[in-house]
Order: C-alpha cells, then sequence, then structure tokens
C-alpha cells in the first residue's frame, strides 16, 4: 500500500498533547557536509510545547546538534502546551518570537501553519523540508507550492493503554467495542479505579477525546466528511455521526469510565494515573507510551484505537501532526535553515521518530509493526483504516476551540450535546 493509499488529499493536523522524550537521542550522526553552519558560532532560538518537566524530543535533537558542532549555541523557548498557541501568535505578532517555531501542518489550530503563512509569519524552506511531506499533504504544508514547514514524524492518535494494568485490575481481553468499554468502565469505578485518565479542565484533552469518539461514528465511514462541511452540504448539528460522538462522552461519564475529579484536572492526572497504574488508558499521543515506560518501566504500555460501536469498523488517525518552521522575521535563518537540513537527514527523522517512540515520516509502507507498540493498530494503517485528525481540515482554530469547551460543558452538565455541536457550525463561519 501507499502510505496513505485510502485517502487521495490526506491532510494532517494538530494534537492535543505534545508528546514528551526522557532518554538521550542515540543514532544522530554529526551534520553532513554542507548542512553545519559556517561563519564561526551561530545562535537561534527554539519554542515548542511542552506538558510535563521531562524533556521535549525537540530539545533533545537540538542538544544533539550543538554537541555536534560546539560553535553553534541554540536557546530554547519551552512553552506550556495548554497556552503555546496563544503565546507564539502573540510573539510572532510583536515580532520577538523565537527563530525556529514548532508548528502544526493544516489550519485548525493556533499554531497551524496555513493562517501564519497568510499572516507572512513563517519564512519558505527548502527541498530538503518538501521531501518529507507525506503524499498528498502538500496542501497543508504551504502555498503556491512553497513549504513552511518540516515533518518530524508520523503520529498516531487513539488511546495510550497500560496494559499490565489492565491486566492486574482482571482485564483479561481489551474492550472490544463501546458496549464492553462501558461495562469494563463500570467494573473499574466499583473498585475504586477508571479506565479512562481525562485531564477535563485542559480543553485540547477533551478536544482530542471527541475527535477520537468520531474517528469511527464519522470520518470511519465518510471520510470527505470534512470537505462536505466546507462546501455546506452537511453541518456539525445536522450530522448523526457528529451527535453520537458527543452522546458518547455522555455516555462514557455516566458509566464512571473518568477517574473522580476528571473535570478538574490537568495533564498531570494522565501521566500519574496511566503510570500509577490507577487508570488504564488516556487519550494522548501514541508515542507518549514511550515516556510513560520512563516512568513505569514494569508496565507494558500499546497504542490501540478506541473501541468503536458494535455495527462500525475501527479506524485510527495517523498523520504528520508537528513540524518545524521559520520565523520569517528571524535574523538568524542561515543558522535555522542549518539546523533543519541536518535534521531532516534520513538518520536523523530515523532517531527521532525512535525515541520519541513515534513512527517514521517516510518508510510507513515497510514498518514493521509485530511486537511493538503499534501492533494493535498495525492491520488498521496496513488497511488502510486511519485518517487525519479532524481539525487539520477546519477553517480556523474556534472550531476547535468549541468542541473543546464544549465537551468540558458535556462533562459538568452545563451545556447539551445539541449547544456544543451548534457552536462549532457558527465557529466555522467566523
Amino acid at each position: 500500500m501507499t502510505q496513505h493509499r485510502s485517502y487521495s488529499a490526506l491532510k494532517v493536523g494538530a494534537l492535543a498533547v505534545p508528546t514528551i522524550a526522557a532518554l538521550v537521542l542515540t543514532g544522530c550522526s554529526a551534520p553532513a557536509s554542507g548542512s553545519s553552519p559556517t561563519g564561526g558560532a551561530q545562535e537561534f532560538t527554539l519554542s515548542f510545547a511542552t506538558s510535563n518537566t521531562i524533556e521535549s524530543p525537540f530539545q533533545v535533537l537540538a542538544e544533539k546538534y550543538m554537541a555536534s558542532n560546539p560553535g553553534v549555541k541554540i536557546t530554547f523557548n519551552p512553552q506550556p502546551n495548554d497556552s503555546y498557541d496563544q503565546t507564539l501568535r502573540t510573539q510572532l505578532q510583536a515580532g520577538n518570537a523565537s527563530d525556529v517555531v514548532v508548528t502544526s501542518p493544516g489550519s485548525g489550530t493556533g499554531r497551524s501553519i496555513l493562517p501564519l503563512v497568510q499572516a507572512g509569519f513563517l519564512e519558505p524552506l527548502d527541498a530538503a523540508a518538501k521531501e518529507l511531506v507525506p503524499e498528498g499533504s502538500e496542501a497543508l504544508f504551504g502555498t503556491d507550492g512553497k513549504v513552511y514547514g518540516q515533518a518530524p514524524e508520523i503520529t498516531v492518535v487513539g488511546l495510550v493503554a497500560n496494559e499490565t494494568s489492565a491486566k492486574a485490575a482482571g482485564i483479561s481481553d481489551f474492550p472490544s467495542d463501546f458496549a464492553s468499554l462501558e461495562d469494563q468502565c463500570k467494573s473499574l469505578a466499583s473498585s475504586g479505579k477508571s479506565f479512562i485518565a481525562l485531564a477535563g479542565s485542559a480543553a485540547p484533552n477533551t478536544g482530542l477525546m471527541a475527535m477520537s469518539l468520531a474517528a469511527s461514528r464519522v470520518y470511519a465511514e465518510d471520510p470527505k466528511w470534512n470537505e462536505k462541511r466546507a462546501a455546506k452540504e452537511t453541518t456539525f448539528a445536522g450530522s448523526d455521526g457528529w451527535k453520537a460522538s458527543l452522546e458518547a462522552v455522555s455516555k462514557l461519564n455516566n458509566a464512571g469510565c473518568f477517574q473522580k475529579g476528571a473535570a478538574g484536572a490537568g495533564f498531570d492526572a494522565i501521566t500519574k494515573g496511566l503510570a500509577s497504574g490507577t487508570s488504564v488508558a488516556g487519550f494522548i499521543p501514541g508515542p507518549s507510551w514511550k515516556q510513560l515506560k520512563t516512568a513505569a518501566a514494569d508496565s507494558e504500555f500499546n497504542v490501540r484505537a478506541l473501541p468503536a460501536e458494535a455495527s462500525s469498523e475501527g479506524f485510527v488517525y495517523a498523520s504528520a501532526n508537528y513540524a518545524f518552521s521559520i520565523n520569517a522575521a528571524s535574523k538568524n535563518k542561515d543558522a535555522a535553515k542549518a539546523f533543519l537540513d541536518w535534521a531532516a537527514e534520513p538518520e536523523q527523522t530515523k532517531a527521532f521518530a525512535e525515541i520519541d517512540g513515534a513512527l517514521p515520516v517516510t518508510g510507513l509502507d515497510s514498518y514493521d509493526f509485530n511486537g511493538g507498540a503499534y501492533k494493535n493498530v498495525g492491520d488498521l494503517i496496513k488497511n488502510g483504516k486511519y485518517g487525519p485528525l479532524p481539525n487539520s481540515q477546519w477553517p480556523n482554530s474556534a472550531v476547535y476551540d468549541a468542541l473543546a469547551t464544549g465537551v468540558q460543558g458535556l462533562i459538568t452538565g452545563q451545556k447539551t450535546t445539541d449547544q456544543v455541536l451548534q457552536a462549532m457550525d457558527t465557529a466555522w463561519g467566523q
């Protein structure tokens, strides 16, 4: 199969929770001839989102680059994930953003490439970055044949599960459908545990949960749903699939699937819950399995698709969800471009994916899923039962914001499904 055979124009999207790395990046060679900065000491700054105190893979990669190039100094500007989009936009507008910034392909969030390009904030990149654009995703990385983001890896999004904790809690077989998931939730809740660890106070996590529920209910059946919404052939409020997706949020809540106090919990609740075994799974990017492993070495963590309704097909999200971009106002573009050229080398992209626990940005057709953390989603990907995060194709970040905050209201009982869907339709037209 081709990497994206089920999607003639597979789009990519922004993840709600960036992954983290706790290990030292190995296997990265020194820059190839012509890729290292010249002319003495070189400096540039790098911004990225982080969800905790564990070192970001973007920082690990940059530190390796400095080790290979003693004359280079990279100053890091990490920002909390839940405020990264706003901070990045504010800094770009003020003219004091970092030279290299981590962005997301598409147009659905505040850090997305297309609106930042439209505002004139990003610098066009060279051929090395263009070669890493996943097939069919060119329109999400730039305009007029120019590329403004460099993809480092392919990220799978569904559930990350602590298989060891699940077995210890009496779950011999992972739920095969949504009804079985509800039953397991009720059983775990009665013993003081939860199936899902949710950061209910963090809109990115509630939004990711809702999109995960929509995977099998909306996009498995109609991969072109977003295109139809853009053409005004459908609406969120008029979609049975989207209505079922948000109703599923309430079903999970009513079944006791979330930990106590989930509505007010932050991202740390996910890390602590999955690492300690008080929760079985979380709506987080697939690469998080590897970082969770560093906190719970005796546990096995795997990436899984969210159990679908019995009548629905399994479906998972897999796409290039992050990118390196260069600030158009940067005064250190040569040094920044030299770093990106080095990061684009096959040895670096392979090492980045391995250390972050992701899939490689190239060579997915021949990837061996057997025995690894992605073994449970391997067949879905091989059979083309995957697609991008939906919000990459949404016209603005307000749609995702309406979904994420709306789900928070569903959990607390302050909003109804119809109100959330209507708010998303309103945001679409902004």
